[in-house]
C-alpha cells in the first residue's frame, strides 16, 4: 500500500467508530515510519563496468541541481560515481537518456558513507549545492561542434548562454558561475591562419568582421579590443568566477596578458609594426598559468610560442599518444580531486593548434593535473587566481586525434563513455561544490 493510498482512504467521509478510526491513523503512520525507514537514494555508477553513458550521466546531476535538489559527488568511489535522491521522475529521467543508475536503500547509504569516510580510504564526498550558471565565450556565428566544450555541453543536455566581446566589454560576465573560453586568439592574429589561409574566402571575411567589431565598439585594432576582453575575463576570474579554456584559448589568453602594454602584432594583423624587442618587454608576473615563454615572431608559422609542444611531439605516433592522470588526496585536496575524477587514470592524446604544455614553462604555483612524463608534457592544469579558478586543457577534440580545418563534427552518439570528454564535464560541476575554506 502507498503513501497516497492511506492519505486517501484516512481521508474518507468515515462511518467508523472514533476507536477504529484511531487505529487507522496509527497504522497510516506507522507504515509512514516504514516508508522512511526504508526509503532509498539513486546512486549514479562512474565506473567503466557499470555505466553505459558517463556524459549524459553529468547532465542527469546537472538536472537535478536545478530542482534545488542537493546531490553527492562519491570522489574515487566507482569513477566519481553521484548519489541522488530517489524519485519516479530523476528514474525516469535517467532511463529516459539512457544513463545506468542503481537504488540503494538508506541503510546500504549509511553503510556505504561511512566505508568512504574511513581515513584509511582515499575517498570523500563532496556535496554539490546549486547548479552553476555556465556561459561560453564564443563568436555567435559558431555552431555547437565547432568546439569540444559546447559540444559535449548539448549532448549531456546542460544549458549554456554563448556572449562574446559586446557582453564581456559591458560587465556581463558577473551573470555567471563558469566561464569557456572557445577556441579564440587574444593576441589579435587572427589565430595565426595567415600563412596557409590569408587567401581562403573565410579568412577573409573573419578578419574583416573582427575589425568591423573593435571598431564598433570603440577600439582602433583587434589587438586592443581582445587585450580589452582579456583583462575583463581576467577580473572576472579575480573576482571569484571559474574559468576553463581550452587549446589556443589557454596560451593566447596568457601571452596577451603578459603583453599588456607592448604591441606584438605584425603589420599584416593589426596594420602597424609591433614594439621593437617585443620579447624582453613582456611580464610573466600577469599571467595565469605560464612562465619565461618564447613569442613566435614568423606571422607564417602556425604557432604562438614555446609554451605549445605540438612541433616537440613529430615522432609521437598516434597509437601512443597517452597521457595518466594524477592522484591526489580525495580528504585533503578535494578540487584537484574532482577535477581528475574518471574510470581510467589513462586518457588518449588529441592534437590541437595548442596541444600540450612544456612543463618546465607552467608556473610552480599551478597544479598539473595530467601529463606525458616522456614527452615532458603537462596537458590538463589549474590554478587559483585571486578568489576564482581556471583550467587549462590542451588540444581541440578529445575524440578527434588531429582536427582540421573543415573536418566533420565529432558524433558524441558513438563515445559516451570518453574520458577526455568526461574532463571538461568535471569542470562544469565543479563551481556547484560546497566550497570549504581553502588551506594555506
Amino acid at each position: 500500500m502507498t503513501l497516497k493510498k492511506i492519505t486517501t482512504c484516512h481521508f474518507k467521509p468515515p462511518r467508523l467508530s472514533f476507536r477504529a478510526q484511531a487505529r487507522n491513523l496509527t497504522t497510516a503512520f506507522f507504515l509512514l515510519f516504514l516508508i522512511q525507514a526504508f526509503a532509498s537514494v539513486i546512486l549514479i555508477p562512474m565506473d567503466a563496468e557499470s555505466q553505459q553513458n558517463h556524459l549524459k550521466a553529468y547532465g542527469i546531476t546537472y538536472w537535478v541541481l536545478t530542482k534545488q535538489q542537493k546531490v553527492q559527488w562519491l570522489l574515487n568511489y566507482r569513477g566519481g560515481s553521484f548519489l541522488l535522491p530517489d524519485g519516479e521522475i530523476i528514474r525516469k529521467e535517467c532511463q529516459i537518456r539512457g544513463v545506468s543508475f542503481e537504488i540503494l536503500s538508506d541503510n546500504q547509504a549509511e553503510q556505504l558513507m561511512d566505508d568512504i569516510s574511513s581515513p584509511s580510504r582515499n575517498q570523500d564526498a563532496v556535496i554539490l549545492e546549486k547548479a552553476p550558471k555556465i556561459a561560453v565565450y564564443s563568436p555567435k556565428g559558431n555552431q555547437p561542434w565547432d568546439d569540444a566544450v559546447t559540444m559535449v555541453l548539448t549532448y549531456a543536455e546542460i544549458p549554456y548562454a554563448t556572449i562574446y566581446d559586446e557582453e564581456v566589454l559591458d560587465d556581463k560576465l558577473v551573470l555567471y558561475d563558469w566561464l569557456h573560453l572557445h577556441h579564440e586568439d587574444f593576441t589579435g592574429q587572427y589565430g595565426k591562419f595567415y600563412g596557409a589561409y590569408r587567401a581562403a574566402p573565410w579568412y577573409i571575411e573573419d578578419k574583416k568582421n573582427a575589425e568591423a567589431l573593435a571598431q564598433q565598439l570603440g577600439f582602433s585594432k583587434v589587438s586592443e579590443e581582445k587585450r580589452a576582453v582579456a583583462i575583463k575575463i581576467r577580473n572576472y576570474v579575480i573576482g571569484g568566477g571559474f574559468m576553463f579554456a581550452m587549446c589556443s584559448a589557454t596560451d593566447s589568453f596568457d601571452i596577451t596578458l603578459a603583453a599588456e602594454n607592448v604591441d606584438i602584432c605584425e603589420p599584416m594583423f593589426d596594420g602597424d609594426p609591433s614594439d621593437a624587442n617585443y620579447q624582453g618587454k613582456l611580464d610573466f608576473g600577469k599571467t595565469f598559468a605560464f612562465t619565461d615563454f618564447v613569442l613566435e615572431r614568423n606571422p607564417l608559422r602556425y604557432e604562438f610560442s614555446s609554451i605549445d609542444m605540438t612541433n616537440q611531439r613529430q615522432n609521437l605516433p598516434k597509437e601512443s599518444d597517452y597521457f595518466s592522470l594524477k592522484e591526489f588526496s580525495a580528504k585533503w585536496d578535494p578540487v584537484p580531486t574532482m577535477l581528475t575524477q574518471n574510470h581510467t587514470t589513462l586518457v588518449k592524446g588529441f592534437m590541437g593548434q595548442t596541444t600540450a604544455f612544456a612543463r618546465n614553462q607552467v608556473k610552480p604555483t599551478v597544479m598539473v593535473l595530467g601529463e606525458n612524463k616522456i614527452n615532458g608534457e603537462a596537458r590538463y592544469i589549474h590554478g587559483i587566481k585571486g578568489k576564482g579558478f581556471f583550467t587549462f586543457y590542451g588540444g581541440h577534440d578529445p575524440e578527434d586525434y588531429q582536427h582540421r580545418v573543415g573536418d566533420p563534427k565529432t558524433e558524441l552518439e558513438l563515445h559516451p563513455t570518453s574520458p577526455g570528454y568526461r574532463l571538461i564535464l568535471n569542470n562544469v560541476l565543479f563551481p556547484a561544490a560546497r566550497k570549504k575554506k581553502q588551506k594555506t
